[in-house]
């Protein structure tokens, strides 16, 4: 295994341990987690989203992409924004409209990548989606930091108002992605007809 897919392993591997320090239970109990395990947890969420980045990095500049890097990449991504999203619910009271609607359409987003690739077609983020993803990492991260808020003629609170553009985005790249990709679904064959 190569150092690329590596990374994204441990990027896999740090969502449980933010899940960990995030939501208190009975572990918080010892050691005072409940004190600064959010702190950790907002530590260890910048750290693992930041890996996305070196993942990629690492495996263009080096030669290193493969399928299973290809594979574990998103995986990676959709773990830890997934947990942190669910995670919020629970701690913060996030709205679990808006969280089903970024979660629904990273399945329905996943579903076309899968039948586009049983076509030999590759699909690309597009700038919408990573305008949409930046917008859900600041919103986390905001949130995991306690919503500071920033005082302009009252105060924002930024997370809350990030996720709600994320929640936006999410909709119009959702909608752009089957727009643009509508011709994978009515190229598909249907077996017994």
């Amino acid at each position: 295994m190569n150092l690329a897919n590596r990374i994204s392993f441990v990027r896999i591997a740090a969502t449980p341990v933010f899940l960990f320090f995030l939501i208190p239970g009975p572990f918080g109990q010892f050691a005072n987690l409940s004190a600064w395990g959010r702190w950790a947890a907002a530590a260890l969420f910048i750290l693992a989203s930041a890996t996305d980045a070196l993942d990629g990095y690492v495996a263009r500049k080096y030669n290193l992409v493969t399928d299973l890097g290809k594979f574990l990449d998103p995986i990676a991504d959709k773990l830890l924004v997934t947990a942190a999203l669910v995670a919020l619910i629970v701690t913060d009271g996030l709205s679990v409209w808006g969280v089903f609607i970024i979660l629904a359409r990273e399945f329905i987003v996943t579903g076309i990548r899968v039948v586009a690739a049983g076509q030999g077609t590759v699909i690309a983020a597009s700038n919408l989606a990573k305008w949409k993803t930046t917008f859900q990492l600041i919103a986390i991260i905001a949130m995991l930091l306690h919503d500071f808020p920033v005082t302009l003629f009252a105060p924002i609170p930024v997370g809350i108002v990030t996720f709600w553009i994320a929640v936006g985005l999410t909709i119009i790249s959702g909608v752009d992605y089957l727009i643009k990709n509508k011709r994978i679904f009515l190229t598909v064959p249907v077996k017994g007809k």
